[in-house]
């Protein structure tokens, strides 16, 4: 029955290691973010509305974990600065949806392969072994974070 425990341990101890490593990597990338000229707070509400679909105000607050006032000001920033607009709902005139403009898609397709270019750089050295047994851990990663 000692099995249990250490596997227990394990998993723990490596999702520590996977933790900090995300946190690394997520630091070293980040820094090409500085070229877009946008504080961070306002790439990542962009980014959900890049990559994701229009949203509510309230919708992106929640999916940012900020309050829905400190949304406003980083939607009126990225409305002055024409990187998302607001959109009147066709289901509801009511309802105001905010959408990336095609400036916010370009400056996030942009930021994004100035990350994965920086990433490359960094895998440049490693060998044919090593870039499998990665693409092999990102595919356990992958099924990790598909585990509901």
């Amino acid at each position: 029955m000692q099995a249990e425990p250490d596997h227990k341990l394990r998993e723990y101890t490596l999702a520590d290691q996977l933790h900090s490593a995300a946190i690394h990597l997520l630091r070293l990338v980040r820094v090409q973010d500085l070229k877009t000229g946008i504080g961070p707070a306002r790439l990542s509400a962009l980014s959900v509305l890049v990559f994701g679909a229009p949203k509510s105000l309230k919708e992106l607050a929640e999916i940012e974990q900020v309050q829905p006032p400190t949304m406003s000001r980083i939607v009126n920033g990225l409305v002055k600065e024409k990187l998302i607009r607001r959109a009147i709902s066709t289901e509801d005139r009511r309802q105001v949806r905010l959408e990336a403009t095609e400036k916010g898609r370009r400056v996030l397709r942009e930021a994004r392969e100035r990350r994965v270019s920086d990433l490359a750089a960094r895998l440049n050295d490693l060998s044919h072994a090593e870039l499998a047994k990665l693409e092999e851990a990102l595919q356990v990663i992958a099924k990790a974070i598909d585990k509901k």
